[in-house]
């Protein structure tokens, strides 16, 4: 095939046709249709050349130019598609390196293979130009919720089509029951968009929680113009759901916007989502009040938030046990994924025994430390007393309230309990020192004699291994591990030293090490508030 003037014109028709049919820049199949030509000119006059094509967007005209780029002696490598200063003032007056020489060359005659080659390349570059625009299209739709059509199943994986592409819906995105055959209408959660090397993956989903989120969104206007916010959403998928809403107008009800009259909103969503049953609940700032909210429909007697170790003791009468906890646990697992907390659950029986072991626990320690007869420890306990440190560092006033103490009393019980802390210390510093604690830990401000005990237990007896902990060694803290929060054990966690505690005591021991400075880390401080601030003045810009 030559490119002659019959077929000039056809190849701009033909780079059209494809652009149209494939939905994108009809510039690019025709960069793609210069590059074949030009691969094809180079098996015709030698793979050495470097010969380039051009066709002209408006006549269709193919020029065949043959490149010699100007390089120093010494690097002269191809003669083809090389030449060196001397050589190049044949053609130019003042050559310089880097400077191109072109020359028009014949049209080349395409055989068979040659076409087919041209055609590959062709085709190659059509698909990729074809991904790029697939991508571009929906990687800014992702967390939307698109219209498809069933094309086909794949070992469980339904492939659907989404206009301009196509989705994978995986097997655990399905709602379990649900099953699809060809050309079944169906609405997925466009849930990722990756640029991959076999093109653009768009995953779907129809398990996702905010899959529900946006069905909500649908559903209900005052969502989609911010009225109501959907705070948080959990699922079972195909079975139950929580949604938490607040509402930003203190005229409107959310969990009434969200139901809807007779529950038309609702129902709506529920009969996407094949019956999965929903409950509306109110969003709070405070997680107790929130949590008792989410546990219903049983009810709470009482709620216990240990906020650093994002765990949560909820008691409840007896016979609401099995209802706080759910069928499977669905309940009690659904409402701690709905306020990011670990949720402990024991009925008014349990609570009242766990109570009555701590009293009868505190009651035989001071019996024992400071040689109380039972009724006496047992006026310290209900005092509020519940350790050896707060009797004996405590003001003496909050001593004599306790009814048969005056002040001769109160003094000869701190000293008992000072007498005893000292005996302790002592012991437990003895035993580091035997352990082979170095005074400069021994030195550290902040450890008492049991914390330094403890760490030599611990193998970390001098300075420079105290500042080589992390601070979740030291205070222990919580692993998410297969979607389960698996705690991990802190060497100071028993003496209640907070995260935030050990972070400061780490980096205290680095600064005396002279591992860290301390200006740089003010200046490297004020780089991050003063980021933060920009970022805050750009929302607050946007917004």
């Amino acid at each position: 095939m030559a490119i002659t003037s019959a077929n000039q014109l056809e190849l701009l028709q033909t780079a059209e046709a494809v652009a149209r049919e494939k939905m994108i820049d009809p510039g690019l199949v025709v960069e793609a249709m210069e590059e074949s030509l030009a691969r094809a000119a180079k098996s015709r006059y030698g793979s050495e050349m470097d010969i380039r094509v051009a066709i002209d967007r408006k006549t269709g005209r193919a020029t065949f130019t043959r490149v010699r780029t100007v390089v120093e002696d010494d690097l002269l490598e191809n003669y083809q598609a090389e030449l060196t200063v001397a050589q190049a003032k044949d053609y130019l007056a003042d050559p310089k390196v880097g400077d191109e020489i072109r020359d028009e060359v014949p049209p080349v005659e395409m055989g068979r293979i040659a076409a087919q080659s041209a055609k590959q390349v062709i085709l190659q570059k059509v698909r990729e130009a074809e991904r790029d625009r697939q991508y571009e299209e929906f990687k800014d739709r992702a967390g939307t919720i698109i219209n498809g059509l069933v094309k086909r199943e794949e070992y469980g994986n339904v492939i659907v089509d989404i206009g301009r592409g196509e989705g994978v819906l995986r097997r655990n995105e399905k709602i379990g029951r649900e099953s699809y055959r060809p050309n079944d209408r169906i609405r997925v959660y466009i849930k990722d968009v990756r640029r991959e090397a076999r093109g653009p993956q768009i995953f779907l989903s129809r398990t996702d929680p905010q899959f529900m989120a946006e069905l909500f969104k649908m559903e209900v206007p005052e969502i989609y113009d911010g009225i109501i916010e959907i705070k948080a959403v959990a699922r079972d998928p195909g079975s139950r759901a929580k949604i938490g809403v607040i509402s930003y107008d203190g005229s409107i009800d959310p969990v009434g916007a969200c139901v809807g009259m007779r529950g038309s909103r609702v129902q709506a969503v529920v009969n996407e989502l094949q019956g999965e049953k929903i409950d509306i609940i109110p969003w709070n700032e405070d997680l107790p009040t929130f949590l008792v909210n989410a546990l219903q429909p049983a009810e709470v007697s009482k709620v216990v938030l240990d906020e650093d170790a994002e765990r949560i003791e909820v008691v409840v009468p007896d016979e609401q046990l099995s209802l706080a906890i759910g069928r499977r646990g669905q309940n009690v697992r659904l409402a701690s994924q709905l306020t990011g907390l670990d949720i402990d659950i024991m009925t008014e029986e349990e609570e009242s025994q766990r109570r009555q072991a701590e009293f009868e626990e505190r009651t035989k320690l001071f019996m024992d430390t400071l040689d109380l007869d039972e009724f006496f420890a047992q006026l310290l306990v209900s005092e509020g007393f519940t350790s050896l440190e707060e009797v004996a560092y405590v003001e003496s006033d909050e001593l004599l309230v306790i009814d048969g103490v005056d002040e001769s009393t109160a003094e000869e019980l701190q000293a008992r309990a000072r007498d005893y802390l000292e005996e302790q210390n002592k012991k437990a510093l003895d035993h580091a020192r035997e352990l082979g604690v170095e005074d400069s830990l021994v030195d550290f401000e902040g450890l008492t004699p049991q914390m330094i005990e403890a760490l030599a237990e611990d193998g970390v007896k001098t300075l420079e291994d105290f500042a080589t902990c992390a601070d979740w060694e030291l205070a222990g803290g919580w692993t998410t591990v297969d979607g389960e929060r698996v705690k991990d054990d802190g060497v100071l966690e028993k003496f209640d030293v907070s995260l935030e505690e050990a972070q400061t005591m780490v980096m205290t021991a680095r600064i005396q090490l002279g591992w860290v400075d301390p200006a740089e880390m003010e200046a490297d401080e004020a780089d991050a508030d003063d980021d933060a601030e920009g970022d805050d003045a750009e929302e607050t810009t946007g917004a």
